[in-house]
């Protein structure tokens, strides 16, 4: 336990103690007993970092952008290797995407760049599973209904800035706040705000954003919360969207 923790409203509170995250995978999910103590630690430790001057909010710019990471059906498709249940992240992020395109706002969306030809990593700790004629599992979730103005980034990396001209995209709009909605939030949600944050104000709605293991999930939502970006509510992001219309 740490003492004296600082409140602020101004910090994205959890959901109820005992409710689990409505996505994932069943027998990834945090154990019942274990739900409640987990995220009262992180809120500790939360707290921990802001009195020690972490964590301050950056909040919206003058221009932003919004880029959904890689709700392609390889991820949204439960029997897929890298499936799970998602359904309340695209739910989510169809409400973001609508606030997007009604402030007319450029949007973006990425997939896995697959290609059968590719030569194999040197890094093996992942194997996938996809071979030959799975291309087609890299579209995007049609729940989404991109639109043909609405550009497609086939990343090859985790982060959507690493080896794409998305970089060079959104400095050429002079944006300077991206929103970052999708999954993995342990992995290309992650990284591509890892990447984001020296360039961009970066904002993460919580409830648009997910993965197949609620502690990765919790965890590093946390630590893009004290360091890297803002995490806010859906609703408050729309709200903020609404600005800009």
């Amino acid at each position: 336990m740490f003492n004296d923790p600082i409140p602020d409203t101004r910090y994205l509170p959890y959901p109820a103690m005992s409710t689990k995250n409505p996505f994932g995978v069943d027998h990834l999910q945090l154990p019942d007993q274990l739900r409640e103590p987990l995220r009262q630690h992180i809120e500790e430790l939360r707290q921990h970092y802001l009195k020690n001057d972490w964590g301050h909010r950056i909040g919206f710019g003058e221009r932003p952008a919004l880029i959904v990471i890689d709700i392609a059906l390889y991820w949204t498709q439960p029997q897929h290797q890298m499936g799970a249940n998602l359904d309340s992240v695209v739910e989510q992020t169809r409400r973001v995407l609508d606030a997007a395109r009604e402030a007319g706002i450029p949007i973006f969306f990425t997939t896995y760049a697959y290609d059968p030809a590719d030569p194999p990593s040197p890094n093996r700790k992942l194997k996938l599973t996809l071979k030959p004629g799975d291309e087609h599992l890299m579209a995007i979730d049609p729940r989404l209904d991109k639109r043909p103005t609405e550009k497609l980034i086939r990343k090859p990396y985790a982060s959507a800035l690493k080896g794409t001209n998305v970089l060079e995209m959104l400095a050429s709009m002079s944006i300077d706040t991206l929103i970052v909605t999708g999954c993995s939030t342990s992995h290309c949600v992650y990284a591509t705000c890892r990447d984001a944050k020296d360039c961009f104000r970066v904002i993460v709605p919580r409830e648009a954003v997910g993965e197949r293991c609620e502690l990765m999930h919790e965890v590093n939502l946390l630590d893009i919360d004290i360091d890297l970006g803002d995490v806010m509510p859906v609703d408050e992001v729309i709200e903020e969207l609404a600005k800009f219309g």
